[in-house]
């Protein structure tokens, strides 16, 4: 059934809006898949913070060349449905790998982080990531360790200047002659 150009326009502007509201894209082919299968990926995806949606190839396509990005055609051949990460595109790419991997209906073409185009592999090692709070929770350890250890040298010297002028002070004083 062919769509109107209204409908083709209105749909390369909710792809233009997603593309700019999202931090990276998955790219996968879902053959085989039916609407109601597309549920519990769409569930995934959204767990993720993120959204799901099957494009059209072509009208996706001309989206991201209006928002500037150059997409090699292979990740727009058969059927495509984009997962578009707001905020954690790991956990995206971890929900759409996971899932990948248990159906046979869906297979992972590729994808975009900011303007830099990865391929299923990449996709994969992105996916393998720790996720965001976890990522920042290593980070805030890693930059609080040297604090903590300066804090421990300053407090170990107090300490041995303490314990002298105790052990200086409990001393007996000498007999005086």
């Amino acid at each position: 059934m062919a769509i109107t150009k209204e409908r083709k326009d209105e749909l390369v502007k909710q792809y233009s809006d997603l593309i700019q509201k999202s931090a990276g894209m998955v790219l996968i082919e879902y053959r085989g898949l039916n609407m109601k299968g597309m549920g519990p990926l769409r569930g995934r995806v959204r767990e993720a913070s993120g959204e799901l949606h099957v494009v059209k190839n072509t009208l996706a396509q001309l989206a991201l060349k209006q928002a500037g990005h150059t997409v090699p055609e292979e990740l727009f051949t058969k059927t495509t449905a984009v997962g578009f990460a707001f905020t954690d595109v790991p956990g995206v790419a971890k929900a759409l790998t996971t899932f990948a991997k248990e159906s046979e209906f869906v297979k992972v073409k590729g994808g975009l982080l900011g303007k830099e185009i990865l391929n299923a592999k990449q996709i994969e090692a992105l996916a393998d990531l720790p996720p965001l709070p976890i990522l920042r929770a290593q980070l805030l350890g890693l930059l609080s360790a040297p604090a903590s250890r300066l804090t421990g040298v300053v407090a170990g010297s107090v300490r041995q200047v303490v314990n002298v002028v105790k052990a200086y002070s409990e001393k007996e004083a000498p007999a005086s002659a």
